[in-house]
């Protein structure tokens, strides 16, 4: 098995940012996000630093907000949190992973049908550039998205596993484990090491990817911070 730096997902967008993501992000000082309509996370190198979350400000703007994993648990001056939680980061060094001969690469082109399954199934945050970030592939029914799951934060070494989801009238039948696995071997195909979050409330998903192999690492928070309009 290939040695990976595990240290990188102490701060997974703040890594991933400032190294194979940079084309997706704005920076300032010691602060990154993502372009709006890529992802609203962002990250600053250490959250403990007011000066990085000053730099941070200066990214959002007056009532911007932004949203942040692995972040300190209160609040800085200047900000206020406005929703999240605590979730779980899994990593998949032992995940067995396989193509799906029914799963499909999307493109460009499906982005409306990938925004509409979101709306409806609320996976998390997902912007009209979500897809640029990584492999997404889809299972369709009668010619309609039905599942899918794709790529967001990749820090060196990693990619995360994210946007999973299934129409409701499909749940059941094993797509998302399926395509779990299916993004995980292209992960694979490029020497990376696949791992995801999931909300700490969401049981079910987190039971299923533990049997799946997935590993408990830690867990993380996810908040929504904005910037208080001085």
């Amino acid at each position: 098995m290939t040695t990976v730096d595990r240290a990188v997902l102490d701060n997974p967008a703040w890594t991933a940012l400032t190294h194979g993501q940079k084309t997706f992000a704005e920076a300032r000082g010691r602060a990154a996000r993502y372009l709006p309509d890529v992802s609203p996370f962002a990250a600053v190198a250490d959250a403990a630093d007011p000066a990085a979350w000053a730099d941070l400000a200066e990214l959002a703007g007056p009532g911007g907000e932004v949203w942040m994993p692995a972040a300190a648990d209160g609040t800085m001056p200047g900000w206020e949190r406005t929703g999240g939680g605590v979730g779980v980061q899994l990593t998949g060094e032992d995940l067995t992973a396989a193509p799906d001969p029914e799963a499909v690469r999307l493109t460009a082109a499906d982005v409306p049908e990938m925004l509409d399954l979101v709306a409806r199934t609320k996976p998390g945050p997902f912007g009209p550039r979500t897809r640029e970030l990584g492999t997404y592939l889809g299972i369709r029914r009668e010619g309609a998205l039905v599942a899918m799951a794709g790529e967001r934060m990749r820090p060196p070494g990693w990619a995360e596993i994210s946007a999973v989801c299934t129409d409701p009238a499909f749940r059941g039948q094993g797509l998302a484990a399926r395509l779990v696995r299916a993004v995980a071997a292209a992960v694979r195909e490029r020497g990376e090491t696949p791992f995801l979050h999931a909300a700490g409330t969401n049981t079910g998903a987190i039971r299923l990817y533990l049997a799946m192999g997935f590993q408990h690492r830690r867990d993380i928070n996810f908040h929504a911070y904005r910037r208080v309009a001085s």
